[in-house]
């Protein structure tokens, strides 16, 4: 195994295959926020690390990264090169890929330490003796004509990551599942000029009818066939009745699926998330272990609603999480091996 020392860099198409090693210390699978950080933590504690990154970030249709304490504002791509070339410097491969499954390839036999295999999509195999796995999740989106076009533009799904944006601006909530009336009263602090689409989908209990009206809340029956664009500016809500109640942004809540395949093929399933808002995947919330020794996760593929910055936050407790147990483990391998060593004197 090469020394942490002695490489790391952006592995690029041609010269990617001499920049793999055949085992790693521990293989990151996702190049966002969550397994970057990870990256960082592990590459400052001399570990040999891989990132494979599919070069899908979830927030990659978004102008900017908000509530990222220092770096509000920012384009999500430059956040990630950014944190790509930090990762570099601690000697970190990372190379553009899709992991498609992975397995342990322990032998109880031969010793109690863990080992891993992870599949690339393009025919490439590498070792780890750890996985981490921070693919994120997917937003889908309810079946309305323009919604997708205007995805991380002016139809929104989170006020902290954008309210600021649209204060005070004509905002519609398209109601789409269970967060529905949260997501409603949530952006009335960011504008008066709020109304809720029920959408054929929503509907309201007789005490959210009162919060509702208490709150000067616009509710507009009937579903939501389209939206409407001028110039390339959002500009209303159209109903299947044709009628078009005039907006400046759009609110929607996608149901949001955990990019699990690698996971899964571990034997480490998504599952429901208990909001009803998408799956999930269970993990100790004290480092991201999962169900399986060895397997962590880390990012929106374990917290659907983590901002980036939450994000960032568990791949580094991941990332230390990681290399406390191999400490353990190699301590106890040499405690063993002084113990052989007092035998044979």
């Amino acid at each position: 195994m090469q020394s942490p020392e002695n490489r790391g860099g952006i592995v690029s198409e041609q010269s990617k295959q001499s920049h793999i090693a055949e085992e790693y210390d521990v293989v990151v699978v996702g190049g966002g926020p969550a397994g970057l950080s990870a990256a960082v933590t592990l590459g400052r504690a001399l570990r040999s690390v891989l990132v494979i990154d599919a070069g899908e970030p979830r927030n990659a249709p978004a102008a900017g990264v908000h509530g990222f304490l220092s770096r509000d504002g920012i384009n999500p791509k430059e956040l990630l090169a950014l944190g790509r070339a930090e990762a570099s410097q601690y000697g970190v491969d990372i190379v553009k890929g899709v992991a498609v499954a992975a397995r342990s390839t322990a032998d109880p036999a031969v010793g109690p330490e863990l080992a891993f295999e992870v599949d690339l999509a393009d025919g490439r195999m590498v070792g780890a003796r750890r996985l981490l796995v921070t693919t994120g999740l997917v937003d889908k989106l309810p079946d309305v004509e323009g919604l997708r076009e205007r995805w991380g533009k002016d139809v929104l799904h989170c006020p902290y990551c954008h309210g600021w944006e649209v204060r005070n601006k004509a905002i519609g909530i398209l109601g789409s599942g269970p967060m529905a009336l949260h997501q409603t009263l949530l952006f009335r602090q960011w504008s008066t000029n709020i109304t809720l689409f029920l959408n054929d989908v929503v509907e309201p209990t007789e005490e959210q009818w009162e919060q509702l009206a208490a709150r000067s809340i616009t509710v507009v029956d009937g579903k939501v066939r389209s939206l409407e664009v001028s110039d390339d500016v959002l500009s209303g809500v159209v109903l299947a009745s044709g009628t078009v109640i005039p907006v400046e942004a759009v609110v929607t809540g996608p149901r949001m699926e955990a990019r699990s395949a690698v996971l899964e093929s571990l034997g480490v399933p998504s599952v429901e998330h208990p909001m009803g808002v998408g799956t999930h995947v269970e993990v100790n919330p004290q480092g991201g272990a999962t169900s399986v020794p060895g397997v962590y996760a880390a990012g929106n593929v374990t917290d659907l609603t983590g901002q980036v910055m939450a994000s960032a936050a568990a791949g580094v407790m991941s990332g230390a999480l990681i290399n406390a147990e191999l400490i353990t483990e190699e301590t106890g391998l040499a405690v063993e091996a002084a113990r052989l060593s007092a035998v044979s004197r």
